[in-house]
């Protein structure tokens, strides 16, 4: 191909490696050595070329195409020099920057050969968007995945949105591309234009590696410096590193930042993260959670997803701020001794057009065949685990998170979605495996290999499976054939408790086992006991309001209820709203009512809130054993005529435990005798039924020595006084 052909393409924007023809080379002219230095900038009147080497000889480029290509010539050269371009514009304006076209190769072969092999993990270091300086030159240097287009480039208001401007280098037979652009810095914003080899496709993209985005309806990445953050968080990431949160308090706020509280003077506008940080930090420090947990915070374009339809994986999204802004969050949340965890989304993603979704022009980062690569349901795309690039890609986005952000933990959304081949499908509509089961062996793949490189990479760290099927071992090592999470949430608990709270209390009796049936394979997981945003949207009612009586009972009912949660084994999660008796159901475009602690029934519910976080996290025996039956022993369960429950919740020395009594009635049980193991004082520590939460006041007295008689099989026994609809904990004091 003569040069006229290379120059056409050129303009044309479809030539594979534009390196080859743009920039300096060596050539002949007149039989001399010179050096040619090729330019195209269709907006250019004029080019002229500086050496930057000792000469500072000028030369002038000459326009050798119409469209704008142009080419000087430095004569009696035998060596390529570094140089600088200026341009002169039509309007007069000048511009002086060095040629993007004049940099050598940033990637290693190393980098692509393990991108190629699927364990590049921190690939984030080397694909997206990077502000850099190369040989004194301050600018930002591009990369991207696109093996199956002819040409991609880089596109931004920096050059006018033309595709021809900015062509990149690919290299080799890796499908990855690459640019260095001199001049580029923080708060550019750009996309990827991506001509395909087939049916002619032609794609803008955002970044998918990109760290900052536009806000919604705009879509285009936005060049960010991660790495200039100072962190104050030294203390805990250490402290993290050794510590075992199964043996821990954990008991996790969910919220979703968006509708938490929002700023009613100012048009009902979001907080920012640095507002957060100081309002929801200090709130949730007071009420004595130990974790955060936050609905994905990754960039999503539309708000009524709950960001569970991300297009950058590893953008935090602009809506609240800057991820500078969502670090210092981060950062105040461990200062003040609080865990950040984190929605994460790797099951599907959404169709929308500057995203993911037919990316390079063929089905790169979702199956082609859409009886595995489409969410009927959801209107999604499945991610195409099978492939090493696409693993690689969510493997390295966890990692990011963990890595660059703190992060503490994911919670790994729609589980079970991943795991079965057929999850949701009608028969037909789906592929079997290699041995002809429904089991999606390349998305179990994934998640082994996921959980065991996040924790090899951040001991200390939780990974929490949304999983509402029976599939064993998901809180297992991958070693024991396990998945390899830390925690499983307990939906059948959740499914189960819910329903029994729902009854009139007349009818409970009857459904009694609903009450223990989790406790049969309460030890086959690692579970968390959760009450999460699914359960108080669509018309399932909110917490309060799922409560059957008056309103008396409705608030002694969610006492009772959270009461029994944080008595069973198993670390807590509570959504946003339920720790004050939210009325309504959750809405993601408005605030939560706060206003209803104006009232004394919330007021006190959220006092409860309070003292039942505090109180579980001093005492170990409500969760240092949460995952062996060595932790928990059944006192009674079996008195559903009274529709009562007794246990005992025990720590690793078994001289510290607490007796948990529950009355699931509005009648009260006085004088109801309780088997207990051993003789001494027991102390009353907590009664859902107290005056402080708007209760009745029944209660023991602050607690009394157990009786010398014998009861539900153990030798010493409490007459207690059981208020209605209420919990009372009993601690063995020796």
């Amino acid at each position: 191909m003569n040069l006229n052909e290379q120059i056409d393409l050129i303009i044309q924007a479809s030539h594979a490696d534009p390196f080859t023809v743009l920039g300096a080379h060596k050539i002949q002219h007149d039989n001399k050595n010179a050096v040619a230095v090729r330019v195209f900038n269709p907006d250019a009147a004029e080019v002229f070329v500086t050496r930057m080497d000792s000469t500072k000889k000028m030369y002038q480029a000459f326009r050798i195409h119409q469209e704008g290509f142009f080419e000087a010539i430095a004569e009696n050269t035998d060596e390529v020099f570094p140089y600088k371009l200026r341009m002169v514009y039509h309007n007069g304006m000048e511009v002086e920057n060095y040629d993007p076209y004049s940099f050598l190769p940033v990637l290693s072969d190393f980098d692509l050969h393990l991108m190629n092999e699927g364990t590049h993990y921190k690939k984030y270091e080397k694909l997206g968007a990077h502000v850099m300086t190369i040989n004194d030159v301050q600018g930002v240097f591009f990369a991207v995945w696109a093996p199956n287009a002819l040409r991609v480039s880089i596109v931004g208001d920096f050059n006018n949105w033309d595709g021809r401007r900015h062509q990149m280098r690919i290299r080799g037979a890796f499908g990855v591309w690459e640019l260095f652009v001199p001049g580029l810095g923080v708060g550019d914003i750009y996309k990827f234009e991506i001509k395909g080899k087939y049916r002619n496709y032609s794609g803008i993209k955002a970044d998918p590696y990109g760290f900052f985005s536009e806000l919604r309806p705009k879509s285009a990445s936005v060049v960010y410096d991660i790495n200039k953050y100072e962190w104050h968080d030294e203390k805990w990431m250490k402290e993290r590193r050794e510590k075992n949160w199964l043996s821990e308090p954990v008991s996790a706020y969910e919220v979703h930042l968006g509708s938490w509280r929002k700023v009613p003077e100012d048009n009902n506008r979001w907080l920012t993260y640095r507002e957060l940080a100081a309002e929801l930090i200090p709130y949730v420090k007071e009420l004595g959670f130990t974790h955060i947990e936050l609905l994905p915070i990754t960039e999503h374009p539309l708000d009524t997803s709950w960001g569970y339809q991300p297009v950058g994986l590893f953008a935090v999204t602009c809506r609240f701020g800057t991820p500078d802004d969502f670090m210092y969050f981060v950062d105040k949340c461990h200062e003040n001794g609080i865990g950040v965890l984190m929605d994460w989304v790797p099951a599907h993603f959404p169709r929308d057009s500057h995203g993911l979704s037919y990316f390079d022009g063929t089905a790169l980062y979702e199956h082609a065949d859409p009886r595995k690569g489409e969410h009927r349901d959801w209107g999604t795309l499945i991610y195409n685990y099978g492939r090493n690039e696409v693993s690689n890609y969510l493997i390295a986005n966890a990692l990011f998170w963990l890595d660059k952000y703190h992060l503490d933990g994911l919670r790994v959304d729609a589980v079970a979605s991943m795991l079965y081949l057929d999850y949701s499908r009608k028969p037909g509509d789906w592929v079997a495996n290699k041995y002809g089961g429904h089991e999606n062996l390349e998305a179990i793949d994934l998640l082994k290999r996921f959980n065991e490189v996040v924790h090899g990479y951040h001991p200390g760290i939780l990974t929490i499976a949304e999983e509402s099927t029976s599939w064993p071992m998901v809180s297992r090592p991958v070693y024991l054939g396990g998945l390899g999470f830390s925690l499983k949430w307990n939906m059948g608990w959740m499914h189960d408790i819910l329903l029994y709270f729902q009854k009139d209390p007349v009818h409970r009796k009857y459904h009694h086992n609903s009450l223990t049936f989790a406790l049969l394979y309460a030890f086959t997981e690692n579970f968390v006991n959760v009450f999460s945003h699914d359960e108080v949207v669509h018309l399932k009612h909110s917490m309060v309001d799922k409560m059957p009586g008056d309103i008396w009972q409705k608030f002694a009912n969610l006492r009772l209820l959270y009461s029994y949660m944080y008595a069973q084994p198993g670390k807590k999660l509570l959504f946003m709203g339920g720790e004050f008796g939210q009325w309504k159901e959750w809405n993601v475009d408005v605030s939560l009512d706060w206003h209803l602690l104006d009232h004394e029934p919330h007021r006190k519910l959220l006092q409860f809130m309070k003292d039942l976080n505090h109180l579980y996290k001093s005492e170990k025996a409500l969760y240092e054993v949460d995952f062996s039956y060595t932790g928990f022993e059944w006192i009674d369960f079996s008195d559903y005529t009274n529709s009562v429950v007794s246990f005992i919740r025990k720590a690793k020395n078994s001289d510290d435990f607490i007796l948990c009594v529950f009355n699931f009635t509005p009648v009260a049980r006085l004088n109801y005798r309780v088997g207990v193991p051993r003789e001494g004082y027991y102390k009353e520590v907590l009664n859902s039924d107290s005056g402080n939460y708007w209760g009745g006041n029944i209660g023991n007295w602050g607690g009394f020595h157990a009786d010398h008689i014998w009861w539900q099989g153990k030798p010493f026994s409490l007459c207690m006084q059981l208020p209605p609809l209420g919990a009372v904990f009993m601690k063995y004091m020796g």
